[in-house]
């Protein structure tokens, strides 16, 4: 994927791929074994389809997931994590943290999210 980088600073250029509303939630969720598109919807925030398929590519050409057939007939796909995805696992972590630490009214998030490392 290119890009046109508003500066070579490491946090401007992560946040030109991941800084949306909705890319680390469907991040999460895959970390958390979803993988199919009806299963992206069912997640609490109530992603529209037309946001979810428009992420979902361009998480695809950023290199953060690939995309495989599960089914033919009709065709359907899979998202799976990149070695690039899933290496973003530490952020969504300490984010976790961050939030638990000064926003008391976030949930804690499960204990096998928190253990979990990178591939």
């Amino acid at each position: 994927m290119k890009h046109d980088l508003r500066s070579a600073c490491p946090i401007a250029t992560t946040l030109d791929i991941v800084g949306d509303r909705w890319t680390l939630v469907i991040l999460r969720d895959m970390i958390g074994g979803k993988s199919r598109f009806s299963e992206f919807l069912e997640s609490p925030e109530r992603i529209t389809t037309n946001v979810l398929t428009d992420r979902l590519a361009l998480m695809q050409a950023a290199g953060l997931v690939s995309k495989e057939p599960y089914q033919l007939r009709p065709k359907r796909f899979r998202y799976v994590l990149t070695e690039k995805g899933d290496a973003l696992l530490p952020v969504l972590q300490e984010m976790c943290r961050w939030a638990n630490r000064f926003m008391p009214e976030t949930w804690t998030a499960p204990e096998s999210f928190m253990a979990r490392r990178v591939k």
